[in-house]
Protein backbone atom coordinates (compact mmCIF):
# COMPACT_ATOMS: atom_id res chain seq x y z
CA UNK A 1 0.00 0.00 0.00
CA UNK A 2 1.35 3.31 -0.92
CA UNK A 3 1.60 6.30 1.18
CA UNK A 4 -1.45 7.84 -0.21
CA UNK A 5 -3.64 5.34 0.10
CA UNK A 6 -1.72 4.58 4.17
CA UNK A 7 -3.15 7.99 4.45
CA UNK A 8 -6.74 7.40 3.44
CA UNK A 9 -6.83 4.53 5.58
CA UNK A 10 -5.62 6.78 8.86
CA UNK A 11 -8.21 9.33 7.66
CA UNK A 12 -11.02 6.93 6.73
CA UNK A 13 -10.68 4.39 9.85
CA UNK A 14 -8.82 6.38 12.07
CA UNK A 15 -8.20 7.51 14.88
CA UNK A 16 -6.46 10.41 12.67
CA UNK A 17 -3.33 11.95 13.91
CA UNK A 18 -3.29 14.62 16.23
CA UNK A 19 -0.93 17.54 15.90
CA UNK A 20 1.59 17.11 19.25
CA UNK A 21 2.29 20.98 19.01
CA UNK A 22 0.90 24.09 18.39
CA UNK A 23 -2.46 25.60 18.85
CA UNK A 24 -5.44 23.28 19.94
CA UNK A 25 -6.82 22.08 16.18
CA UNK A 26 -9.50 24.19 15.61
CA UNK A 27 -10.76 22.75 12.71
CA UNK A 28 -12.04 18.97 12.04
CA UNK A 29 -12.56 16.21 9.33
CA UNK A 30 -16.38 16.65 9.59
CA UNK A 31 -16.49 20.28 8.86
CA UNK A 32 -13.27 19.90 5.99
CA UNK A 33 -15.60 17.26 4.55
CA UNK A 34 -19.07 19.28 4.64
CA UNK A 35 -17.60 22.14 3.33
CA UNK A 36 -16.07 19.51 0.38
CA UNK A 37 -19.76 18.28 -0.25
CA UNK A 38 -21.27 21.96 0.02
CA UNK A 39 -18.99 22.97 -2.98
CA UNK A 40 -19.24 19.72 -4.87
CA UNK A 41 -23.25 19.33 -4.43
CA UNK A 42 -23.31 22.78 -5.82
CA UNK A 43 -20.73 22.80 -8.41
CA UNK A 44 -19.65 19.14 -9.22
CA UNK A 45 -16.20 17.07 -8.26
CA UNK A 46 -14.27 19.04 -10.27
CA UNK A 47 -15.26 22.60 -8.22
CA UNK A 48 -13.64 21.12 -4.81
CA UNK A 49 -10.20 22.02 -4.45
CA UNK A 50 -8.04 22.01 -1.20
CA UNK A 51 -7.97 26.32 -1.68
CA UNK A 52 -12.03 26.45 -2.09
CA UNK A 53 -12.72 24.24 0.64
CA UNK A 54 -9.93 26.27 2.79
CA UNK A 55 -11.68 29.86 1.71
CA UNK A 56 -14.79 28.32 2.68
CA UNK A 57 -14.06 27.34 6.05
CA UNK A 58 -12.09 31.27 6.52
CA UNK A 59 -9.01 29.12 6.70
CA UNK A 60 -5.52 29.12 4.36
CA UNK A 61 -5.00 26.51 2.02
CA UNK A 62 -1.79 25.61 4.53
CA UNK A 63 -3.40 25.21 7.38
CA UNK A 64 -5.76 22.34 6.00
CA UNK A 65 -2.88 20.76 5.15
CA UNK A 66 -2.00 20.05 8.66
CA UNK A 67 -5.67 17.98 8.20
CA UNK A 68 -5.90 16.12 5.35
CA UNK A 69 -2.87 15.58 2.87
CA UNK A 70 -4.46 16.47 -0.32
CA UNK A 71 -7.51 16.60 -2.89
CA UNK A 72 -7.61 12.52 -3.06
CA UNK A 73 -8.10 11.92 0.74
CA UNK A 74 -10.24 15.18 1.11
CA UNK A 75 -12.68 13.58 -1.44
CA UNK A 76 -12.44 9.86 0.39
CA UNK A 77 -13.34 11.84 3.40
CA UNK A 78 -16.27 13.90 1.52
CA UNK A 79 -17.40 10.38 0.25
CA UNK A 80 -17.82 8.19 3.64
CA UNK A 81 -19.61 11.52 4.61
CA UNK A 82 -21.89 12.26 2.03
CA UNK A 83 -22.95 8.48 1.28
CA UNK A 84 -26.26 6.94 3.51
CA UNK A 85 -25.56 4.19 5.34
CA UNK A 86 -27.00 1.17 4.19
CA UNK A 87 -30.64 0.11 4.84
CA UNK A 88 -30.43 -2.51 7.97
CA UNK A 89 -31.45 -6.25 7.18
CA UNK A 90 -33.64 -7.63 9.63
CA UNK A 91 -33.84 -11.04 10.26
CA UNK A 92 -36.74 -12.86 8.43
CA UNK A 93 -36.31 -10.67 5.72
CA UNK A 94 -36.45 -12.61 1.86
CA UNK A 95 -32.91 -11.52 0.33
CA UNK A 96 -34.78 -10.02 -2.98
CA UNK A 97 -36.38 -7.78 -0.56
CA UNK A 98 -33.34 -6.39 1.07
CA UNK A 99 -31.06 -6.43 -2.11
CA UNK A 100 -34.29 -3.95 -3.21
CA UNK A 101 -33.66 -1.94 -0.10
CA UNK A 102 -30.71 -1.60 -0.71
CA UNK A 103 -30.54 -0.64 -4.85
CA UNK A 104 -33.42 1.94 -4.00
CA UNK A 105 -31.09 3.45 -0.89
CA UNK A 106 -28.50 3.72 -2.88
CA UNK A 107 -29.79 4.84 -5.97
CA UNK A 108 -31.36 8.27 -3.34
CA UNK A 109 -27.99 8.59 -2.42
CA UNK A 110 -26.39 8.83 -5.78
CA UNK A 111 -29.27 11.12 -6.93
CA UNK A 112 -28.84 13.51 -3.47
CA UNK A 113 -25.32 14.08 -4.20
CA UNK A 114 -24.84 13.22 -8.15
CA UNK A 115 -21.11 14.13 -7.57
CA UNK A 116 -20.34 11.29 -5.71
CA UNK A 117 -21.05 9.01 -9.57
CA UNK A 118 -17.39 10.41 -10.49
CA UNK A 119 -15.70 10.02 -6.97
CA UNK A 120 -16.31 6.57 -6.33
CA UNK A 121 -14.94 4.52 -9.45
CA UNK A 122 -11.54 3.02 -9.86
CA UNK A 123 -9.60 1.45 -7.46
CA UNK A 124 -9.31 3.17 -4.23
CA UNK A 125 -9.63 2.85 -0.31
CA UNK A 126 -13.58 2.77 0.95
CA UNK A 127 -14.41 4.24 4.56
CA UNK A 128 -16.33 1.56 7.05
CA UNK A 129 -19.89 3.24 5.66
CA UNK A 130 -19.08 2.81 2.18
CA UNK A 131 -17.88 -1.02 2.98
CA UNK A 132 -20.94 -1.53 4.49
CA UNK A 133 -22.88 -1.43 1.33
CA UNK A 134 -20.56 -4.37 -0.59
CA UNK A 135 -21.28 -5.74 3.46
CA UNK A 136 -24.92 -6.12 3.29
CA UNK A 137 -25.10 -7.54 -0.79
CA UNK A 138 -22.71 -10.43 0.33
CA UNK A 139 -24.67 -11.21 3.35
CA UNK A 140 -28.06 -11.31 2.01
CA UNK A 141 -26.70 -14.14 -0.63
CA UNK A 142 -24.85 -15.86 1.98
CA UNK A 143 -25.45 -19.68 2.03
CA UNK A 144 -27.72 -19.54 -0.64
CA UNK A 145 -25.17 -21.92 -3.14
CA UNK A 146 -23.53 -18.62 -4.64
CA UNK A 147 -19.56 -18.86 -4.60
CA UNK A 148 -17.60 -15.67 -2.45
CA UNK A 149 -16.22 -14.65 -5.55
CA UNK A 150 -19.86 -14.58 -7.35
CA UNK A 151 -21.07 -13.23 -4.32
CA UNK A 152 -19.32 -10.36 -5.08
CA UNK A 153 -19.96 -10.28 -8.36
CA UNK A 154 -23.93 -9.78 -7.94
CA UNK A 155 -23.09 -6.39 -5.79
CA UNK A 156 -20.96 -5.15 -8.57
CA UNK A 157 -23.59 -6.16 -11.12
CA UNK A 158 -26.34 -4.42 -8.39
CA UNK A 159 -24.48 -1.02 -8.10
CA UNK A 160 -23.41 -0.67 -11.91
CA UNK A 161 -27.37 -0.54 -12.55
CA UNK A 162 -28.29 1.69 -9.90
CA UNK A 163 -25.27 3.75 -11.07
CA UNK A 164 -26.55 3.70 -14.97
CA UNK A 165 -30.06 4.48 -13.66
CA UNK A 166 -28.36 7.51 -11.64
CA UNK A 167 -26.58 9.01 -14.35
CA UNK A 168 -29.28 9.59 -16.66
CA UNK A 169 -30.88 11.60 -13.92
CA UNK A 170 -28.12 13.46 -13.46
CA UNK A 171 -28.39 14.50 -16.83
CA UNK A 172 -32.16 15.07 -16.85
CA UNK A 173 -32.08 16.50 -13.07
CA UNK A 174 -33.16 15.02 -9.59
CA UNK A 175 -36.83 15.76 -10.74
CA UNK A 176 -36.84 14.58 -14.42
CA UNK A 177 -37.72 11.27 -15.89
CA UNK A 178 -34.79 9.88 -18.23
CA UNK A 179 -37.69 7.23 -19.99
CA UNK A 180 -39.89 10.56 -20.55
CA UNK A 181 -37.38 13.11 -21.97
CA UNK A 182 -36.49 10.15 -24.08
CA UNK A 183 -39.71 9.63 -24.83
CA UNK A 184 -40.08 13.54 -26.09
CA UNK A 185 -37.18 13.44 -28.11
CA UNK A 186 -37.93 10.16 -30.21
CA UNK A 187 -41.83 9.84 -30.07
CA UNK A 188 -42.18 12.49 -33.19
CA UNK A 189 -39.20 10.77 -35.25
CA UNK A 190 -40.03 7.51 -34.79
CA UNK A 191 -43.83 7.82 -35.77
CA UNK A 192 -42.87 10.23 -38.89
CA UNK A 193 -40.15 7.21 -39.50
CA UNK A 194 -42.90 4.40 -38.45
CA UNK A 195 -42.22 2.14 -41.57
CA UNK A 196 -38.52 1.84 -40.65
CA UNK A 197 -39.07 1.52 -36.95
CA UNK A 198 -42.21 -0.32 -36.36
CA UNK A 199 -41.74 -2.28 -33.78
CA UNK A 200 -40.71 0.88 -31.67
CA UNK A 201 -43.47 2.50 -33.04
CA UNK A 202 -45.61 0.40 -31.37
CA UNK A 203 -43.88 0.11 -28.31
CA UNK A 204 -44.04 3.93 -27.41
CA UNK A 205 -47.78 4.08 -27.97
CA UNK A 206 -48.92 0.74 -25.99
CA UNK A 207 -50.12 2.18 -22.26
CA UNK A 208 -48.00 1.09 -19.29
CA UNK A 209 -45.53 2.57 -16.38
CA UNK A 210 -43.13 4.46 -17.45
CA UNK A 211 -40.04 5.16 -15.90
CA UNK A 212 -39.49 1.91 -14.40
CA UNK A 213 -36.32 1.08 -15.49
CA UNK A 214 -34.50 0.93 -11.89
CA UNK A 215 -37.35 -1.29 -10.40
CA UNK A 216 -37.70 -3.28 -14.12
CA UNK A 217 -33.75 -4.14 -14.02
CA UNK A 218 -33.20 -4.49 -11.03
CA UNK A 219 -36.33 -7.26 -10.87
CA UNK A 220 -34.34 -9.00 -13.98
CA UNK A 221 -31.27 -9.33 -11.85
CA UNK A 222 -33.07 -10.76 -8.82
CA UNK A 223 -34.99 -13.11 -11.11
CA UNK A 224 -31.56 -14.37 -12.76
CA UNK A 225 -29.57 -14.85 -9.08
CA UNK A 226 -32.46 -16.81 -7.83
CA UNK A 227 -32.71 -18.77 -11.05
CA UNK A 228 -28.86 -19.67 -10.54
CA UNK A 229 -29.63 -20.30 -6.22
CA UNK A 230 -32.39 -22.61 -6.99
CA UNK A 231 -30.30 -24.56 -9.44
CA UNK A 232 -27.39 -24.59 -7.22
CA UNK A 233 -29.36 -25.42 -4.39
CA UNK A 234 -31.10 -28.17 -5.90
CA UNK A 235 -28.35 -29.41 -7.30
CA UNK A 236 -27.11 -29.99 -3.63
CA UNK A 237 -30.22 -31.66 -2.70
CA UNK A 238 -30.21 -34.12 -5.15
CA UNK A 239 -26.69 -34.57 -4.60
CA UNK A 240 -27.57 -34.95 -0.69
CA UNK A 241 -31.04 -36.27 -0.61
CA UNK A 242 -31.04 -36.78 3.37
CA UNK A 243 -29.57 -34.09 4.30
CA UNK A 244 -32.70 -31.92 5.07
CA UNK A 245 -33.93 -34.88 6.39
CA UNK A 246 -31.22 -35.34 8.81
CA UNK A 247 -31.18 -31.78 9.92
CA UNK A 248 -34.62 -32.05 10.98
CA UNK A 249 -35.83 -34.01 14.22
Amino acid sequence: MNEAANDTVRLLWGPPAKPTRGPKPALSLERIAAAGIEIADAEGLGAVSMQKVAGLLDYTKMSLYRYVPGKAELVALMVEAAIDAPPAGPDGLDWRDRLTAWAHRLTTSFVRHPWLLDATVGPRVMGPKELAWLEQVVAALDGRGLTGAERMDAAVLLAGHVRSIAQQTRATGPNGSPEARLLVVLASLVQQHADQYPALAVAMTEPGGRDQALDFGLARILDGLESLISRRTGRAHEENPGQESEARP
